[in-house]
């Protein structure tokens, strides 16, 4: 499978993050055979000065003040050598035009020079590039770099979000058509962007089943926010940004199933569920961010787990990574009709055309639930794997490689 080529892997997602991140997912997978160069998305001066009590920053601090790369070590991936860039300007902020294209230009400059230093470093001669989500910098590598391939990956719909969409959807839409291939992760996606390159694929997002078969192999005590906790538990597990989720919904449920806890794990980064008074529910917990790998605890001692997203714009082109972790761990699912790929999971989870059958469906759920609902819900998670997505793009690779081989003789 490819065996002897690199991939130069620069993302967004820096390897740090303890949440699940397509790349860091990706680059897992692709280093049990590959080597992998993974390449942060920089601090800017702003992130850096913001930021300067982090212990990583710290840690960074010296070669970021004399301006320069860094190598560092991934725990238990030695197959993956990461990188970290020097510092680039904070420039979103400006309005399109002259002087944004004139600081990008000193920008890319920088994270292109960072890549090519990391090329000669370790005499790079096959080798991929893969741009993750990151258009802002270096969205594919010029000609002369060497790489056999430039594959730009597209997570979400850049124009949804307002600082993605001030620069980046129309730089991602560039990269595009420069791109030799491109991967999106939902049917919607791939709807709105084939236009801009005809070697577009769909390959979704996808489960680490090393961490969430934990579910069913030990027996975990319950942790600590839900110790005393004896009644049914609903859980949501992930970001819960005011774009995608339906704090109203959540409102709705803790209010219908007074009976039950409402249990919801993830960061937030805005203050609607205040405003609402979804912490003022007497039967929701708020757990704040957890380790990816502190997960299965609590997705053991959750009796339905939900995906209450809103149905909007943004949300319609979302396969959501949480989907395959549920059914990793088993659990009964109730998530609303939001996207046409969560409508692909109708044989084995819940799907709710409303509000309020969204509410009504969790007992049903509940009640329901049984060893063989469990064990075809993990059947589904087998499918939907990192190793069956990275198998999708060598056989991606290979068919570009193919066309490239062909234009060049022809």
């Amino acid at each position: 499978m490819n065996k002897g080529l690199d991939l130069v892997y620069f993302t967004l997602f820096p390897w740090e993050n303890p949440y699940s991140s397509v790349s860091l997912s990706f680059t897992k997978e692709f280093a049990k055979h590959n080597r992998v160069f993974y390449i942060n998305h920089p601090y800017s001066i702003k992130d850096f000065v913001t930021n300067m009590g982090d212990d990583l920053v710290k840690t960074r601090r010296a070669d970021l003040l004399k301006n320069q790369m860094r190598y560092e070590s991934i725990k238990d991936l030695d197959n993956v050598i990461a990188v970290h860039p020097p510092l680039t300007l904070p420039i979103n902020w400006l309005p399109n035009g002259m002087l944004y294209e004139q600081f990008s230009a000193y920008n890319n400059k920088i994270i292109l020079k960072t890549i090519k230093k990391v090329i000669d470093d370790y005499q790079l001669k096959d080798f991929i590039y893969l741009n993750c989500f990151n258009p802002f910098f270096a969205g594919v590598l010029p000609k002369d770099f060497g790489q056999l391939l430039s594959i730009y990956q597209c997570i979400d719909d850049m124009t949804q979000e307002k600082y993605t969409a001030r620069h980046g959807a129309r730089l991602e839409q560039s990269v595009m058509g420069k791109a030799d291939a491109v991967t999106v992760t939902s049917t919607e996606l791939y709807n709105l962007y084939e236009q801009f390159n005809p070697n577009t694929h769909i390959v979704h997002n996808a489960v680490d089943i090393s961490i969430y078969k934990k579910v069913h192999e030990v027996q975990f005590p319950r942790p600590k926010e839900i110790a005393t906790i004896k009644n049914k538990i609903i859980g949501f597990i992930g970001n819960m940004d005011k774009d995608r989720i339906n704090y109203k919904l959540m409102k709705k449920i803790a209010q219908g199933h007074r009976d039950k806890t409402l249990l919801l794990i993830g960061p937030i980064n805005n203050t609607e569920y205040k405003e609402i008074g979804l912490d003022k529910e007497p039967n929701v917990i708020f757990t704040g961010s957890k380790n990816i790998h502190d997960l299965p605890p609590y997705v053991q001692h959750i009796d339905c787990a939900i995906i209450p997203f809103a149905c909007n714009t943004l949300t319609k082109s979302i396969y959501p990574l949480k989907i395959n972790e549920y059914l990793a761990g088993g659990r009964a699912i109730v998530s609303t009709t939001f996207s046409e790929d969560i409508k692909s999971f109708s044989d084995n989870i819940y799907l709710a055309a409303n509000e309020e059958e969204f509410v009504q469906l969790i007992d049903r759920a509940i009640q329901e639930n049984s060893p063989q609902k469990l064990a075809e819900r993990v059947e589904v998670a087998m499918q939907n794997t990192w190793a069956s997505r990275v198998k999708q793009v060598w056989e991606i690779v290979d068919q570009s490689l193919a066309k490239k081989t062909s234009k060049i003789h022809s």
